[in-house]
């Protein structure tokens, strides 16, 4: 993890090393850092600057996890978790305010369509490869995951 930097941030900062379900450790490191950020330094993680984040937070996620899958021998390799720190981040960003349980049941939905990936989430997990592959099938889950909620608030 520390012998590049690409390495670090596609590995979630080291929670995606976790042995069982990385993928859901990068999801909490992600729900987790983004809950703490906001609330210690509202002014600096403003909405505005949460979208920056998010979206340069993308780019440099497939620059990452490019690199770092290419150097594990893996296109997605199960440790690399920075995409679903970007997408859990994305689906904070767009339900917040929200009290705990409420993110608790975003973190549960997103975990839902990013480890089943339904369709059409798993058409671009096979169709997208490299980094762009890694980081655009879960925002593509992000996107289902704000669409039950949207739908969850009509009703």
């Amino acid at each position: 993890m520390l012998s590049h930097s690409a390495h670090m941030i596609a590995l979630g900062f080291g929670s995606g090393l976790s042995k069982i379900m990385p993928g859901t450790f990068g999801t909490l490191f992600g729900w987790l850092s983004f809950h703490v950020l906001t609330l210690r330094w509202p002014e600096v993680f403003s909405t505005t600057n949460w979208w920056i984040i998010i979206v340069a937070g993308f780019f440099v996620g497939v620059w990452a996890c490019d690199k770092t899958g290419r150097d594990l021998g893996v296109a997605d390799h199960g440790s690399m978790v920075w995409d679903e720190v970007i997408a859990i981040w994305l689906v904070m960003l767009f339900i917040t305010p929200a009290d705990l349980w409420t993110q608790f049941y975003a973190f549960l939905i997103f975990r839902f369509f990013d480890m089943v990936k339904p369709p059409p989430i798993n058409y671009f997990d096979r169709r997208f490869k490299g980094g762009m592959g890694v980081m655009f099938d879960d925002i593509v889950a992000a996107f289902f995951t704000l669409l039950v909620f949207a739908i969850w608030r009509t009703i």
